[in-house]
């Protein structure tokens, strides 16, 4: 990675919401990947909003004293649990836009921290598209979703399954 700033813009060719809100079974093919846009710099009051709703008071994420003097980053943390909602809500119109129900997160990494002033962007890929067995209107996409910040360092990943609307006849 160079010393450039990372904006992940869409392609030609890309695969994006294109004016879009969601997606039926029909339209997912495995390989697929989806660049979100736009990013989302999250904010110290994003933060500290967003401990204070979950009643997250751990320090490292809204004391900066404490997170100068008495942890390795010298400053504060974004919550994980926020940049992985801010990375979910920045899937919706490409993948559950017309969802029935997220089923599953089957895996959830936080690969490295996220501080206040970064800038998240994320793209997923298609892993599994299956019919239900059960009912016919619909099926199950799988997913991953890798997000990143504006220096192109992976922050966050996760795989997960919806289940989604069969295109209607």
């Amino acid at each position: 990675m160079t010393d450039e700033t990372y904006l992940p813009l869409p392609q030609d060719g890309d695969k994006g919401t294109s004016g879009r809100f969601g997606r039926y079974l029909d339209d997912f093919t495995v390989g697929d990947v989806y660049r979100h846009w736009p990013g989302k710099t999250i904010t110290e009051y994003d933060d500290h909003l967003f401990c204070m709703i979950t009643m997250n008071h751990h320090p490292l994420h809204i004391d900066a004293n404490y997170a100068e003097h008495a942890t390795q980053f010298g400053k504060n943390l974004v919550v994980g649990n926020l940049v992985y909602s801010v990375v979910l809500g920045m899937t919706v119109p490409d993948v559950s836009g017309k969802a029935i129900a997220n089923l599953e997160v089957e895996s959830l990494k936080h690969a490295a921290p996220t501080f206040h002033g970064d800038t998240i962007y994320a793209q997923t890929e298609v892993l599994e598209v299956r019919e239900s067995k059960s009912k016919p209107d619909r099926g199950v996409v799988k997913v991953r979703t890798v997000a990143t910040n504006q220096r192109g360092e992976n922050v966050c990943e996760y795989v997960r399954k919806v289940l989604v609307p069969k295109r209607p006849t």
